[in-house]
């Protein structure tokens, strides 16, 4: 018979559902909290959970997360009280299949919501990015980062050359990655090189080879990677680095898909498609001279800025977790959970090395920690706790009136686009004072 197990902090209302389900034959497990939830998860398979929102170590939504690393297929119903229905809306977005109701109307009501969830074949939750657009690596709750997840899913399949801007730390070669897998070349091979990596020497034989003999020291032929990339894709990361005679030979292989090694004459053809990268702004670059133009428009044929992560708060907390387990499981450690204070430190935070650092951050926590995390076990700098919450609602307020902006006031649209339910949003104008 299947395995349910229910995550609830209240003991009454667990022995209920538990009584109600064992007596349709179910073998019923139960937890209080995220931790025990976590810890039975990891040691036997569920075909059903059934999980409180609010718990004391955290809310139903982490134990959602861990459950989908874990167990990705494992079907989630979100307990919740009256008035916390969008947020078991929001759950859904999450992957949770349904939800019920405090307090429980009926026994009968539960037992037709298990019987309905698990004669559902099992959906596998969609991409990111949207409709066949697979990223795994990539987590993408917040409407800033799915926006660049829909637009790299358009572009993946075409061979247009994709120019990814956004700030070091942001992912930009995930990313890469991900246009890469999905597109007509995944079965072919994906190369990158940093530009930044490289002395001006040395960057022209990285990209294109050298002949033996061509210069000191080149005592054997070598390819160069779009050489090597043929068939494939090439990521060149932070492509701003180049020089002014590199950059004339990059635009050259870009227009003609052909190039020369490095003191050869032989003319090589090749079929690369290019993905490039920058931290820098390339525009503002051509405008001073440091950029060809040239090269400048033929890299930015399709344009994707990846957003800071200050400026996608919706997948802090799913990244921290993330990272957390990931950091734990190579330390053979069982994964700490996050406290409601160290989420609101997480939260209020700048982050100005973006996602890179909350990656390190993590990794050291996870070395560190045992338990729960609280906000004094995050290495972060020194601040005023009262200017970080107030940064935090800043965000949230820009974040809205930007969404209500675009699409000329209307609500609904601009809730859909946040990724939150009307009340919600509505809710949130009112607590913003924004008339709109």
């Amino acid at each position: 018979m299947e395995a349910i197990l229910v995550v609830d902090d209240d003991p009454g209302f667990r022995k209920l559902l538990e009584a109600i389900l064992s007596g349709q034959g179910y073998q019923v497990q139960t937890a209080g909290s995220v931790r025990e939830a976590v810890r039975l998860g990891a040691t036997r398979r569920f075909q059903l959970v059934l999980c409180d929102l609010r718990l004391p170590d955290g809310d139903g939504l982490s134990v959602l997360r861990r459950f989908n690393e874990m167990a990705p297929a494992t079907p989630f119903v979100m307990i919740t009280a009256f008035g916390t229905v969008a947020t078991a809306v929001e759950a859904m977005k999450l992957g949770a299949v349904d939800f019920l109701e405090k307090p429980l109307r009926s026994p009968e009501e539960l037992r037709q919501l298990v019987r309905r969830v698990l004669s559902t074949p099992a959906a596998q939750p969609e991409p990111a990015g949207g409709a066949n657009f697979a990223c795994p690596p990539l987590i993408a709750h917040d409407p800033a980062m799915r926006e660049v997840l829909e637009l790299a899913r358009k572009v993946a399949p075409t061979n247009a050359t994709v120019l990814l801007m956004g700030e070091s730390g942001t992912g930009k070669e995930i990313l890469a990655r991900c246009i890469h897998q999905n597109s007509r070349r995944a079965d072919s091979v994906f190369l990158a090189l940093n530009c930044a990596a490289l002395a001006p020497t040395l960057i022209e034989s990285a990209l294109f080879g050298h002949e033996k003999g061509a210069f000191t020291g080149a005592i054997a032929q070598h390819q160069g990677v779009f050489e090597r990339a043929h068939g494939g894709t090439l990521f060149l990361d932070e492509v701003g680095e180049l020089d002014g005679n590199s950059q004339a030979k990059l635009l050259r292989v870009l227009q003609d898909r052909t190039f020369e090694r490095l003191g050869g004459t032989r003319q090589i053809q090749v079929d690369v498609r290019l993905i490039a990268a920058t931290n820098r702004d390339l525009k503002k670059m051509v405008e001073e001279g440091k950029f060809r133009q040239d090269l400048y428009y033929r890299l930015n044929a399709f344009p994707l800025e990846i957003p800071l992560l200050r400026q996608r708060p919706a997948d802090i907390i799913p990244l921290a977790e993330h990272f957390l387990a990931r950091a734990s499981a190579a330390l053979g450690k069982q994964t700490p959970v996050l406290s409601a204070g160290a989420r609101q430190a997480l939260l209020a935070y700048s982050w100005p090395g973006n996602v890179r650092e909350l990656e390190h951050m993590m990794e050291r926590v996870a070395i560190l920690s045992e338990g729960e995390v609280q906000v004094e076990n995050l290495p972060l700098p020194p601040g005023e706790p009262s200017e970080r919450p107030a940064r935090w609602k800043e965000i949230e307020k820009e974040a809205i009136l930007e969404a209500l902006r675009r699409h000329g006031g209307n609500r609904t649209r601009a809730a859909q686009e946040l990724g939150i339910s009307l009340r919600t949003l509505q809710y949130r104008l009112k607590q913003y004072g924004i008339n709109r």
